[in-house]
C-alpha cells in the first residue's frame, strides 16, 4: 500500500491528536498548516512531516495541493474559524479531494440553561449585553485576543481583563486596543474550574465571555467556575456554515478512521 498523503489545517488540540493518531495508525505523510509559531511547533512535536506557519489564502492552498499530489484534506481548525472552513471546502472541491472536517463536540450546555447563562450569536451582542446589564462591572474575557475588537465598541478597555497566550500577536493586539498592561492575563492551555475560580476572584469579575470552543475549549470548567460564584457567563454560539455538509463531519477519532478507511477502500 502506497503511503497516505495527508493535508491538514490545524492549529488546534484536536489537530495534535489527529497527527499522533494518524502516525500510529498509517504510513502517512502530513503537512500540518497553523497560523502561529506557536501551533507549528505543537504540530512538530506532535510527529508533524512538515508544517506551514503562516495563514494561507486559497491560492496558496491550491497551489500546495497540486504540488504535493495529497489524498485528503482534513479541516480540523478551530470552531470560530469560518471563514477558513469555507476556504477549506472550496480547495478541496476544486482539486477533487476528499475533505473530512474534524469538529470537537459543543458543550451540551443547553440542556441545563440557566438565568446566568447567556447564549449570543456574536461577539458584538456580547459587548452589546455587557454594556447594558453589567456596565459598570469587570469582564473575565477568555475568548481569545481576535475577538477583543468587538467587544469593545460597547465596553471601556479598563474593565476588560483578557485571558491571552503568551504570543507576540495576542500581546500586540491588547496594546493597540489600550488595554491596560495589569489586566491582561498571559496563561498558555486550557484553565481547570479551580483556576478559573482563582482568575475571577482575583480580579472581582462579575461575568465571564466564552465562545462554545467545547470541553476541549474548556467551557465545561469556565460555566462550573461561574455557577460556584454566582456570576453570568456570556457564551458566543458557534457560527453555522452553509456550505459544511454533515456527511463530511466527525467528532472524534475512530469516525475519522472510519471516514478515511472508506477513502482507502474506494480507491
Amino acid at each position: 500500500m502506497k503511503q497516505l498523503r495527508v493535508f491538514l489545517m490545524g492549529g488546534t488540540k484536536d489537530s495534535i491528536d489527529i497527527i499522533k493518531f494518524l502516525k500510529k495508525e498509517y504510513d502517512v505523510y502530513i503537512l500540518t498548516t497553523t497560523t502561529t509559531e506557536y501551533g507549528s511547533t505543537l504540530a512538530i512535536k506532535g510527529g508533524s512531516d512538515s508544517v506551514i506557519a503562516n495563514p494561507l489564502p486559497k491560492e496558496d492552498i491550491l497551489k500546495i495541493l497540486t504540488e504535493k499530489n495529497f489524498d485528503i484534506f482534513i479541516d480540523a481548525t478551530h470552531p470560530f474559524a469560518e471563514h477558513v472552513t469555507q476556504t477549506a471546502i472550496e480547495c478541496a472541491k476544486i482539486m477533487k479531494i476528499p475533505y473530512i472536517r474534524f469538529e470537537r463536540p459543543t458543550s451540551n450546555f443547553e440542556n441545563s440553561l440557566n438565568e446566568k447563562i447567556h447564549l449570543v450569536i456574536s461577539f458584538d451582542d456580547a459587548g452589546k449585553l455587557i454594556s447594558k446589564k453589567w456596565n459598570e462591572d469587570n469582564v473575565l474575557h477568555l475568548a481569545g485576543a481576535n475577538t477583543l475588537k468587538d467587544i469593545l465598541k460597547s465596553i471601556p478597555p479598563e474593565k476588560i481583563y483578557p485571558r491571552i497566550l503568551n504570543l507576540e500577536n495576542s500581546i500586540k493586539k491588547c496594546d493597540e486596543l489600550k488595554i491596560p498592561k495589569e489586566n491582561i492575563i498571559i496563561l498558555n492551555g486550557v484553565s481547570t474550574k479551580e483556576e478559573n475560580i482563582n482568575l475571577i476572584k482575583k480580579i472581582n469579575a462579575k461575568v465571564i465571555i466564552s465562545k462554545d470552543s467545547g470541553e476541549v475549549g474548556g467551557v465545561p470548567a469556565k460555566i462550573e467556575a461561574a455557577n460556584e460564584l454566582g456570576i453570568d457567563i456570556i457564551i458566543i454560539k458557534r457560527p453555522k456554515i452553509d456550505s459544511l455538509q454533515k456527511e463530511n463531519i466527525v467528532n472524534n477519532l475512530t469516525d475519522l478512521n472510519l471516514k478515511i478507511q472508506k477513502y482507502l477502500c474506494e480507491n
